[in-house]
């Protein structure tokens, strides 16, 4: 039995509210039960100096935790005067996550970087950022359509959610919690678009080694679930 009670392939709560944000250009507050991050999407005149002159936009990720997301307070990356290993790792991913679907050269010389900011955290804060960042992406790109300032309208050409799955007293289970996480056999992380492609995945045997159809068994799983997510990524935004 799961700490939460739910089925193996059950997925927390999950809710995608846009909108959330007076001044960005896109925004999401997304819900994986008790983990919950603030999504921002701000478009800029400007690119990373390697890139001008090359007729193609940018899209790149931060990412970060309050204080007191956690059960005990964090001291603050910027008091420390730098990141972490973990937290540089997270934003790199978010932001080749979104790229992976984005026609850049459509995007015309512009940058748009995405902020995620973690309220609340229960496990899962990096797949949950994922899921939550499409939704401000596609929200700010839909604020440069209204205003006629895209080449077309396929700038954003799938969908990209991202999924938890692990193995937890023997059995795969997905989307897990930190009450699993932390005494996970296995732990897994999938990133994928819309119809299925993978885009990443990260898995750690944190206590046993996992077969080759343990790891098939997790990612169907992950199949299953992104598709609800990718589901409700499309009615948040439709």
């Amino acid at each position: 039995m799961r700490p939460s009670r739910r089925a193996p392939d059950e997925l927390r709560p999950v809710t995608l509210e846009r909108g959330v944000v007076k001044y960005a250009e896109g925004s999401c507050m997304v819900k994986f039960g008790d983990t919950h991050v603030l999504v921002t999407a701000t478009l800029e005149d400007r690119l990373p100096p390697w890139l001008k002159g090359q007729g193609r936009g940018w899209v790149t990720a931060e990412y970060g935790m309050l204080p007191r997301a956690t059960h005990e307070r964090m001291r603050r990356e910027s008091a420390a005067g730098k990141q972490s290993g973990r937290t540089v790792e997270i934003q790199r991913l978010i932001g080749r996550s979104l790229r992976t679907t984005v026609d850049l050269v459509a995007l015309g010389e512009r940058q748009i970087t995405v902020d995620c900011d973690v309220i609340q955290a229960d496990g899962g804060t990096r797949t949950a950022s994922i899921t939550g960042a499409w939704v401000a992406l596609a929200d700010c790109l839909q604020w440069m359509k209204a205003r006629n300032m895209l080449k077309n309208d396929n700038v954003l050409r799938d969908n990209v959610a991202a999924i938890s799955c692990g193995i937890y007293n023997g059995t795969p289970v997905l989307d897990l919690d930190y009450a699993e996480d932390s005494e996970a056999d296995t732990d897994a992380n999938f990133v994928m678009t819309g119809d299925g492609r993978i885009i990443e995945v990260q898995g750690t045997a944190e206590k046993t080694p996992f077969s080759q159809e343990e790891f098939l068994n997790l990612m169907a799983l992950a199949k299953k679930g992104i598709a609800r997510l990718v589901d409700l990524q499309k009615m948040a935004v439709a």
